[in-house]
């Protein structure tokens, strides 16, 4: 297998050697820090078809913190199941930031879930939709705060692609477990008696 390297990436970093090991042991922390602070996760995934979902639920005691996962594949599933906009994606098509900021919220919604990830993409070998093999976006939400999005555009085969992406959703839902929820901030910032 080729390993996936990011090729140019906007708004964030896309880890460059998306190996299983990695895989497993950003999955094992995301669901250590989900368990101490008893934040739900969830998962809405396209070309990963549920590979992200799949690795938090190797980990030992993700029963306690895992709502679900959605794998919608087709823009019918995104529609259906995340609510995704059929004018959205007819705009901007599958892969594209508007889309996969509406299936994190879409998953929150529909699994109950405090933080979410979402993936979209072309694993490739050739292009989809005229999107070139390798371009992914993937966007983290907590809370009612706006979706965390990044683009990746990868290179290697199909599934050093879709095992890079993987990684790269575990490390944005670790990037959101580090910060205080926002009923933490807002707990935290007020006055005692209030």
């Amino acid at each position: 297998m080729t390993a996936a390297r990011p090729h140019q990436h906007d708004h964030g970093h896309a880890p460059e050697h998306g190996d299983e090991a990695r895989v497993a042991l950003l999955a094992a922390e995301v669901v250590r820090r989900a368990v101490a602070s008893g934040t739900g996760l969830a998962t809405a995934e396209s070309l990963t078809a549920g590979m992200v979902c799949s690795a938090l639920g190797a980990v030992p005691g993700v029963s306690a913190v895992l709502r679900g996962g959605l794998v919608t594949y087709t823009w019918d599933a995104k529609q259906q199941l995340l609510g995704v906009g059929a004018e959205v994606l007819r705009e901007h098509g599958a892969v594209s930031e508007p889309v996969v900021r509406q299936m994190a919220a879409g998953a929150r919604a529909a699994l109950g879930a405090d933080l979410v990830v979402a993936t979209t993409g072309v694993a490739g070998p050739g292009p989809s939709e005229g999107v070139p093999a390798g371009t992914v976006w993937v966007a983290a939400q907590r809370g009612d705060a706006p979706a965390v999005a990044r683009r990746l555009e990868l290179h290697g085969d199909r599934q050093a692609v879709r095992t890079a992406t993987t990684a790269t959703a575990l490390a944005m839902l670790l990037d959101l477990l580090a910060e205080p929820s926002t009923a933490a901030r807002d707990a935290a910032g007020a006055a005692p008696g209030e």
